[in-house]
């Protein structure tokens, strides 16, 4: 396998799944939509936008681009910056949908970010 632009970084194998999971499964990001439209995720992704740039972001902006130009884009978009800007943030995405929504709702951006992925990593229709 080809080695990625974002392999270096610790939330890769994160990463590699929002882009695999986008690409096979793009109604059940498009679904997630909802729960990334908000105040708060909004605040959130300019907080942390600085941060994730970079040339690994670069890269993983251009496969998430090539993988859905759609409403699950903007979910997908929102879990990399996060899993490129914050290290520990990895196993939010395989956290159980309601805890995540409760620390998401206690403003922390991490868990606002990858609030979509963890509801399609967890295969629900559960929405904010």
């Amino acid at each position: 396998m080809a080695q990625t632009a974002w392999a270096h970084l610790p939330n890769a194998k994160h990463i590699n799944w929002v882009l695999a999971s986008v690409k096979a499964h793009p109604k059940k990001w498009k679904a997630t939509r909802t729960a990334a439209r908000s105040p708060a995720r909004a605040a959130a992704r300019a907080a942390v936008w600085n941060a994730a740039r970079s040339a690994a972001y670069n890269a993983v902006w251009d496969a998430v681009w090539g993988a859905a130009r759609n409403a699950a884009y903007e979910a997908a978009a929102d879990a990399i910056i996060a899993l490129i800007a914050y290290d520990d943030c990895g196993y939010m995405i395989e956290s159980e949908v309601g805890e995540l929504k409760i620390i998401a709702k206690l403003g922390d951006q991490r868990a606002i970010l990858l609030l979509p992925a963890c509801i399609a990593y967890n295969g629900t229709k559960e929405l904010v």
